[in-house]
């Protein structure tokens, strides 16, 4: 057969193929994802052999990519198609991109874009997938003259509560009669552990730093007669305000202690207060009477001011003159409390699901996490299922006051239990359960609660926050109102510019004037004790004070690693550390503070306070002359002017510091050029003798100017804080 005709028939062959493709293409559906046109620069194996042919290929390459091109534009075009909507208004919903935005209003991207314009987002980092603000997106709705609703969430199904509730009222057939619970309250050192000391025959007060109490301790007490009496001892001191309001909350009775030489004090006062917040009756316990000075009938008087009448003055308060040291009087005190809880016809249920309160809680080293608890109903026995705030119990074993195992308490018994998965808060409520697994659920819907209102409270935070700077930039954004866009960026640049630099110097100012501090302590009273003193802090203007962890136990290495990234102190009270930890701290530069007395610890953290304070600088006058004379003399081609001088106070030394004053203004501060006596160059001149001298600056003087010749000595800034005691 004839090439030419060979050649021919593979053209039409190849012609024929290349529409038979283009036909496809036209009714496929093709996306540019999909479709991707191979640019080749490869012959194909025929036209290696006929190069004729090669332009035709190329032809037909170029009409099946102009094909494509076209396909993908329409593509496109249905893509971008504006979704119908209900007239004005626009369904929007949290981390819309903008692209979405766009298509939910029915506008192109360039429309969001021109929306931007003037709000503080950056156009050129914008992509039509960047996710944009929920303030953004309602701001460009509102500037399209539309309204926006928010696109409904799946409602979260309702939890069930599953908490542990108090039993109703007990029948009165059930009820028993239970010892009182009597609560001493006073002010510091007028007495009150002492009085509990003598009534319970054990040397509390001696254990206690200083005398002090510091927590508060639950106690029974059996009196001669066969009575016993729940006593608690709550804390005198200014920083435990807590702690005796919880005491009060649990008690029947409260003995007011009054030191007989003292009278009414700050915390007398308070104790009052919580007296009555709780309506729990009041015995008067004055005490001290024993000493020389002592003025009994002086303190009931001071308390007619404060509505305490005693019974000599027709009020309905028993006062008892006692010595708690010496131990007089004691008995009748007792008495009268018997007498009174008689009165109040105390009873308890004491069958069915444990009722009670956590007066203290701890962690010991030994038992794990204890807490001393007053029972209110029911009996508490070993393997008791109980739960306090957000943990529970199993109960181990329980102690009485004095450490002695016990088998039973019965209401308004104090003990000790072992058993607690985690340190519960002193003043939570204890209740029974019927099961682990009830425990878990009860445990389980605090903690759900716990986070919604805190979730709650985080969202009305960030809400405040982001109107407080949106009205911020908005003001902002006025003044530069009259300005372009480009021209605003610009002026925005330059006044952020300086902070670029400065901010590394910032930290390190910010990082001396803050004092991070790690509070440790026995048990959860004298932590939250402690805690509410720093809480009292108003001084952050001279020195942050930041309270980074707190807690119980001794001092730990997680505490002197957390310490070390804080560059902060470990305040301890009434705590432990070991060697290791002591050698731990010294080797990373970590201070330990420890303390019993928790006044002592209040001072040692003023002091550190103190010392992230910069010094201030204060000039000490040594001499101060009058000028009498002025004088001018040739130095070269210069003319210096001269005082002649009168040292009226003290005496002018050329090495220290001067300053001209002038009709009480300071003209100039320096040191001198000369200082002569006779034409003589000399160092010192005394109280008396005159001189002339010259400055360091050209400044002419006047008849009646004073020279003040002064030292700058550094002295170290205090802390303008008062924890108010």
């Amino acid at each position: 057969m004839n090439r030419g005709l060979i050649l021919k028939f593979e053209s039409l062959v190849q012609f024929r193929g290349a529409c038979r493709q283009l036909r496809t293409l036209s009714y496929r559906k093709v996306s540019r994802a999909q479709w991707k046109p191979v640019q080749s620069s490869a012959h194909p194996v025929w036209s290696a052999l006929y190069p004729q042919f090669w332009q035709k290929d190329k032809l037909i390459g170029i009409a099946l990519s102009q094909h494509r091109h076209l396909a993908t534009k329409e593509e496109a075009k249905r893509k971008k198609k504006k979704i119908p909507l209900t007239r004005g208004e626009v369904e929007i919903r949290q981390k819309m991109t903008v692209e979405e935005l766009a298509r939910a209003m029915g506008k192109d991207i360039d429309h969001i874009y021109e929306a931007l314009l003037y709000t503080d987002i950056d156009l050129d980092s914008l992509e039509p997938d960047s996710i944009l603000n929920e303030d953004h997106i309602k701001l460009i709705v509102k500037k399209s003259g539309m309204k926006y609703k928010s696109a409904k969430l799946k409602e979260e199904k309702e939890r069930e509560n599953t908490d542990a509730v108090k039993r109703p009222p007990a029948d009165p057939a059930v009820l028993t009669p239970r010892p009182p619970v009597v609560t001493i309250l006073g002010h510091v050192d007028h007495g009150k552990t002492t009085l509990l000391d003598s009534l319970r025959k054990t040397q509390v007060a001696s254990m206690e730093a200083g005398g002090i109490t510091q927590h508060i301790g639950a106690f029974l007490v059996h009196l001669p007669s066969g009575e016993k009496i729940t006593f608690l001892d709550t804390p005198g001191h200014a920083a435990f305000s807590a702690m005796r309001a919880r005491g009060t909350n649990v008690t029947d009775i409260v003995i007011l202690v009054v030191a007989a030489e003292d009278g009414v004090m700050q915390q007398t006062i308070e104790s009052i207060q919580h007296a009555k917040n709780a309506g729990v009756p009041l015995i008067l316990a004055i005490n001290k009477c024993d000493k020389p000075e002592a003025d009994p009938e002086r303190v009931k008087k001071e308390l007619l001011a404060h509505d305490v009448v005693c019974e000599e003055f027709g009020g309905d308060v028993q006062a008892v003159n006692i010595s708690a040291l010496k131990g007089e009087n004691l008995m009748v005190l007792a008495e009268a409390t018997v007498a009174l809880a008689e009165m109040l016809e105390l009873k308890a249920d004491a069958t069915g699901l444990v009722e009670g309160s956590v007066i203290e809680s701890r962690k010991d080293k030994g038992k794990g996490p204890v807490t001393t608890a007053i029972i209110q109903r029911g009996t508490l026995r070993k393997g008791c299922i109980l739960v306090a705030g957000k943990t529970w119990a199993k109960v181990r074993f329980m102690f009485d006051e004095n450490g002695k195992a016990v088998d039973a308490a019965s209401p308004g018994i104090p003990v000790e239990i072992m058993g607690w998965k985690e340190v519960p808060s002193a003043g939570d409520e204890i209740l029974e359960v019927e099961s682990e697994q009830r425990a878990h659920e009860v445990v389980a819907w605090r903690t759900y609660v716990e986070q919604q209102e805190k979730m709650k409270k985080d969202a009305e935070v960030i809400e405040a926050k982001q109107k407080e700077h949106r009205m911020e930039y908005e003001k902002k954004q006025q003044k530069l109102a009259h300005l372009t866009w480009r021209q605003r960026k610009a002026e925005l640049y330059k006044a952020n510019k300086h902070l670029m630099f400065s901010k590394p110097k910032e930290r390190t100012e910010m990082d001396k004037n803050v004092l991070s501090v790690i509070v440790k302590g026995d048990v959860d009273g004298s932590v939250e004790a402690i805690l509410n003193i720093l809480d009292s802090y108003d001084a952050d203007d001279e020195c942050k004070l930041d309270i980074i962890h707190f807690g119980m136990g001794d001092i730990s290495e997680t505490d002197i690693s957390l310490a070390e990234a804080f560059n902060g102190v470990v305040f301890g009270f009434s705590v432990k550390a070991n060697e290791s930890i002591k050698r731990l701290a010294a080797k990373k530069g970590i201070k330990i503070k420890l303390h019993n007395v928790i006044y002592k610890l209040i001072e040692d953290l003023k002091e550190e306070l103190n010392s992230r304070l910069p010094p201030s600088v204060v000039e000490n006058t040594i001499g101060e002359a009058s000028v009498l004379n002025i004088f001018s003399v040739t130095v070269g081609k210069n003319k210096v002017p001269v005082a002649g001088c009168r040292v009226q106070k003290g005496l002018l030394d050329k090495k220290l510091k001067f300053k001209l004053i002038r009709n009480r203004d300071v003209i100039w501060k320096g040191s001198l050029s000369s200082l002569k006596h006779h034409k003589d160059d000399v160092q010192v001149i005394k109280m008396g003798m005159d001189c002339g001298l010259s400055l360091d600056k050209y400044i002419e003087f006047n008849i009646g100017d004073e020279i003040i010749c002064y030292e700058e000595k550094e002295v170290q800034q205090t802390t303008s804080w008062d924890p108010g005691f």
